[in-house]
């Protein structure tokens, strides 16, 4: 079964269950991922991958919404935002431990032979592809830096 489905099913599960924080985060869920499916040269399919990456951003823009009414001392939104971004936490991969992460970080660094900070890009590219959907891009990115730096 796919992500796609998986939303779908789960959206008529949070209508049996009243859930409405639920049914509204997997209604824009499907929403986007049927502005996806749609676009032009998408061949009216979604893959895994492209769906846990439409999530991801999704959950980014979620978090970064809530410490924004954060700041702003809208508590109530921030809650309300972070509550979403649970519910969509739920269909991604599990996340990486940040050791995990740094182990990957430094064996890809010993395959490219990279040794200076020059040549992050070289590593970010291979670490992103390699730990995509399993470690946020802000987290590989300050390991890459630590290491290098």
């Amino acid at each position: 079964m796919t992500i796609f489905d998986t939303i779908s099913n789960a959206i008529k599960e949070a209508m049996k269950a009243q859930d409405k924080v639920a049914l509204a985060t997997l209604r824009n869920i499907k929403k986007v991922l049927l502005e996806a499916k749609t676009a032009p040269g998408a061949n009216d399919t979604v893959s895994d991958e492209t769906a846990i990456r439409i999530i991801q951003k999704l959950v980014k823009q979620g978090r970064e919404s809530a410490e924004l009414y954060q700041s702003q001392n809208r508590i109530d939104l921030a809650q309300e935002e972070l509550a979403q971004v649970a519910v969509m936490e739920k269909y991604l991969p599990e996340q990486m431990s940040e050791e995990e992460v740094r182990a990957i970080v430094k064996e890809i660094i010993a395959e490219l032979g990279v040794s200076t900070p020059q040549e992050m890009g070289k590593v970010m590219g291979t670490a992103t592809k390699r730990l995509a959907g399993k470690a946020d891009g802000r987290t590989i990115s300050a390991i890459v830096k630590g290491l290098l730096g």
